[in-house]
C-alpha cells in the first residue's frame, strides 16, 4: 500500500504520478486529501477520484464541516473490508446531529460561492507567501500551490516554538512544524505552519494578506518584545474587528 497526504506539504498532490507508481509494484494507492477536500471539491486542486485506490478525508479542514470522516473507495473488496474495520467499532453509537452537519457542508461544498471560497484561499495563500518571502522570510519550496505555507527559519534562526509563542502574544495564531532536514525536537522545531482558509472565511483577500504578513514578520523581527506584541496586537484586532466571523 503506498499512502499520500500530508498535513504540511504546500504544493500540488501528482495523483496519477503515485498511481503509475503503485500500479508498477502491485500496490494500493491510497489518497488522504484532509487537508485538500475543499480545494478539491472547488476545483482548485487535481482530484484523486478515479485514480487513487481509496479515499479519506476529514471533514472540518478545507470542507468547513464539523469534524468527522468519509472513506471513499469503488473496490467492491476493499469497500467490506473498510466497513468491517470501522463498524461498529468506530461507527457503533453514530452521532446523528454530526452527521447530518457533515451534509449540510458536503452540499455548500458542490455550490458556486464554495468554488469562489476554494479559488480566493489559494489567492490569499499565493499572496500571503509572497509578502512574507519579500519580509526576507524562507518558505519551505519557495512559496505554496495550495492553502498552506512553511517558513524555514533554519538551524541557527530563532525556533518555532519562540516564534508560535510570540505571534500568539501578538494575536496571529499559528503552530510551530518541523521543517525539512530538521535538526530539532519535534515540540521545539525550525519552523511555522499558517494557511489561509479561516481569514478566507472571515472575508479577507489580498490586499489584508498583504498586511498580515507584514504584521508576522514584524513579530519576528521583534522577537522578545513585549511593547511590539502589544501594538501589533492592537493592529491585528483592528483588522478581524472589519470581517466578523460569518
Amino acid at each position: 500500500m503506498i499512502w499520500t497526504g500530508a498535513t504540511a506539504y504546500p504544493r500540488i498532490y501528482e495523483w496519477k504520478k503515485f498511481k503509475k507508481i503503485a500500479d508498477e509494484v502491485g500496490a494500493f494507492l491510497v489518497a488522504d486529501i484532509s487537508h485538500l477536500a475543499g480545494l478539491v471539491a472547488a476545483g482548485v486542486h487535481p482530484s484523486p477520484v478515479g485514480v487513487a485506490d481509496v479515499i479519506m478525508t476529514t471533514t472540518h479542514k478545507t470542507l468547513r464541516g464539523p469534524r468527522g470522516a468519509i472513506i471513499m473507495t469503488n473496490n467492491e473488496e476493499l469497500a467490506q473490508k473498510i466497513d468491517k474495520a470501522v463498524f461498529p467499532g468506530l461507527q457503533g453509537g453514530p452521532h446523528d446531529h454530526q452527521t447530518a452537519g457533515i451534509a449540510v457542508a458536503l452540499k455548500e461544498a458542490s455550490s458556486a460561492s464554495f468554488k469562489k471560497y476554494g479559488a480566493q484561499i489559494v489567492k490569499n495563500a499565493k499572496v500571503l507567501a509572497d509578502t512574507l518571502m519579500k519580509d526576507g522570510l524562507r518558505l519551505v519550496s519557495g512559496g505554496t500551490d495550495n492553502h498552506l505555507m512553511l517558513v524555514d527559519f533554519g538551524e541557527n534562526g530563532p525556533t518555532g516554538k519562540e516564534v508560535q509563542e510570540a505571534l500568539n502574544h501578538s494575536s496571529i495564531i499559528v503552530n510551530k512544524n518541523t521543517v525539512p532536514r530538521e535538526t530539532r525536537k519535534p515540540f521545539i522545531t525550525s519552523g511555522i505552519r499558517l494557511g489561509t482558509p479561516a481569514a478566507t472565511t472571515r472575508g479577507m483577500k489580498e490586499k489584508e494578506m498583504v498586511q498580515i504578513g507584514h504584521l508576522i514578520s514584524k513579530v519576528i523581527e521583534n522577537l522578545g518584545n513585549e511593547k511590539a506584541y502589544k501594538k501589533i496586537s492592537y493592529e491585528v484586532k483592528n483588522l478581524t474587528s472589519k470581517f466578523p466571523v460569518p
